[in-house]
């Protein structure tokens, strides 16, 4: 599991930066976007002429400058080589970030080659200049927690992805990201239909069967097409395919994964964990019953990666959990796809102390009173009743009395 400690920032407008000379990088500013006072859009345009005098003055802060490459149209994003570079004439770090989005140019390189907006191959030259000059391609922003990887998924631009992991450490094509559940670039690809992105992940060796903290892989987050309007029909072509490409890139395996403790080693418990249990009387392999709900197996009993404290890994008997025993990349126990869940070590107990609870409380049944009984069956009682009645008719009519004769 990769959960990231991402630095604050210090000394009110700096943060150190990630690259390899650590130097500081500085957090610019917020300000708006530079417009001139007669112009007919709403929007920064840098091929009109009054736009683009203002982008070549000098006095056109860098705050001012990410103003613009924060506008999110073809315009301005099919130009971010010639904005940038304008940033960059004046002295912005490679790794500076904008002050409203915590990005830096890299990661808007990233976004700004995004299919109908902006322009893959201009994007892909300023990336290698960009990388060339030292931009780090492991920096995140603070808001999303999103590195450039993350963000060429999540706006399906497979070349940028190469690029970026070009860049980058071995590995780093299963990094996580925070805002994703701690899914990879492969299930933000995934979630947002980003087709050629996925295609992209999965040729560089990105894991298809790498877990979130929800437990899911990136086939499970694609949107269910069945969910989707008639009008997105496209959209749920896309997903359909999309799912039958992550899940036929599944590893197989060989055999079947083992469902009981006795198909795997015990794992090895700490100090604290072992006392804990030997209070509880419970020990691993124990029945044991989840905030008295949840009934299964005790399979794991210790820290973790994703919280604090001493938690239990629990194999259900039904497939009402939320993993197989993994949260994250980190596998703690192996069992069935969703009939593993984890919990606080205080929420679990035996089934039995449930029994004899439930027994106590109604090992004496109240016998209700005999009138109820009684009315319970007003049929049977007015049958019998009405034969008695008719015997005695029948009897009376075969045998007059003396009175009568």
């Amino acid at each position: 599991m990769t959960k990231e400690d991402v630095p604050e920032p210090i000394e009110g407008d700096t943060v150190l930066g990630w690259a390899s000379s650590h130097q500081r990088s500085v957090i610019h500013q917020v300000a708006s976007a530079p417009m001139p006072s007669d112009c007919e859009f709403s929007f920064f345009d840098p091929s009109e002429p009054q736009c683009k005098e203002v982008l070549l003055d000098l006095s056109t802060t860098i705050p001012e400058l990410f103003a613009v490459i924060r506008q999110w149209v073809p315009q301005v994003q099919k130009n971010i080589d010639l904005i940038g570079n304008e940033i960059l004439k004046r002295g912005c770090g490679v790794n500076d970030r904008d002050g409203l989005t915590d990005m830096s140019l890299l990661h808007y390189c990233c976004k700004a080659g995004a299919p109908g907006i902006g322009d893959a191959e201009t994007s892909v030259g300023f990336a290698r200049q960009l990388l060339a000059l030292g931009a780090d391609p492991n920096l995140r922003s603070r808001w999303t927690n999103m590195r450039a990887l993350h963000y060429a998924a999540y706006f399906d631009v497979p070349q940028l992805i190469r690029i970026v992991l070009q860049a980058s450490q071995p590995g780093e094509v299963d990094a996580t990201c925070s805002d994703f559940d701690f899914g990879t670039a492969l299930h933000i690809a995934a979630s947002n239909l980003c087709i050629s992105a996925v295609t992209c992940l999965l040729e560089l060796g990105a894991n298809p069967a790498f877990r979130n903290v929800k437990g899911q892989c990136p086939a499970d987050v694609v949107p269910d097409p069945f969910d989707m309007p008639l009008e997105m029909a496209d959209a749920a072509a896309v997903a359909k395919e999309l799912q039958a490409l992550l899940r036929q890139a599944l590893p197989r395996s060989s055999s079947p994964l083992p469902l009981t403790l006795q198909a795997q080693a015990l794992p090895v418990l700490s100090d604290k964990a072992r006392i804990q249990l030997a209070a509880m009387g419970i020990r691993l392999g124990d029945r044991v019953v989840i905030a008295g709900q949840k009934v299964g197996s005790l399979r794991f009993c210790g820290s973790t990666e994703f919280s604090g404290g001493l938690w239990a890994g629990v194999e259900l008997d039904k497939p009402e959990g939320k993993n197989a025993g993994s949260v994250a990349g980190v596998q703690y126990f192996t069992c069935g796809l969703k009939h593993g869940i984890f919990a606080p070590l205080s929420k679990i107990s035996k089934p039995l102390q449930r029994l004899k609870t439930s027994t106590r409380k109604t090992s004496t049944p109240v016998r209700p009173p005999r009138q109820t009984d009684a009315g319970a069956y007003p049929f049977r009682i007015t049958v019998r009743n009405s034969v008695h009645v008719l015997c005695g008719i029948l009897m009376l009519l075969n045998h007059p009395s003396p009175s009568v004769m």
